[in-house]
């Protein structure tokens, strides 16, 4: 059971409201998982929800590598719901499931893509260290340049908030399932 209980839109004073119907008419198409517990907040639910989609519909990194980032970090954080709402999404996007069930499983995969090791390399690194090498950023940069080097970090902190969120509020997966082993 979630720790911050789900409030139905007429609950809400006016300013979460607003924040509400921002979120639900936006590209999310409604409002699940974390925002339920960020709009306790409503200017913080607003700002992430800006920032949640810029990185995740419009930055310059590829929507595969996207969502390679997001169920990295979910992994990470063990965030449950993340990985449950972001793993069909991977899919779509085109990540391989030998990727997908490497990563849910805690294994490096055998990649036979370049960008996606890059992605790993630099996600992982930045998760076990704290700081990516120069020679990690240099293939990211290569890549994507320096716009995607900050768009990625921007990427990756966004999903980290929501993993957090996540696991503070304690939101639960939708049937109980536990898609990652804790």
């Amino acid at each position: 059971m979630a720790r911050l209980p789900q409030r139905s839109r007429d609950e809400m004073p006016p300013e979460q409201q607003r924040v509400y119907d921002d979120i639900g008419g936006g590209p999310r198409g409604g409002v699940r998982g974390p925002f339920h517990a960020l709009l306790y907040s409503p200017k913080l639910a607003d700002a992430a929800q800006k920032l949640g989609q810029y990185v995740r519909y419009d930055c310059s990194i590829p929507a595969k590598l996207r969502e390679l980032a997001i169920l990295i970090t979910a992994y990470h954080w063990k965030a449950q719901y993340e990985w449950f709402a972001h793993e069909p999404h991977a899919r779509e996007a085109g990540l391989p499931d030998p990727v997908i069930d490497a990563i849910r499983n805690g294994k490096r995969p055998d990649f036979s893509d370049a960008a996606e090791e890059e992605i790993y390399n630099f996600c992982t690194e930045l998760y076990d260290k704290k700081r990516v090498s120069d020679a990690t950023f240099a293939k990211i940069e290569a890549r994507h340049g320096g716009v995607g080097a900050v768009e990625l970090g921007g990427l990756l902190g966004h999903y980290n908030l929501i993993a957090i969120t996540l696991n503070i509020a304690e939101t639960p997966v939708p049937g109980g399932a536990k898609p990652l082993a804790e």
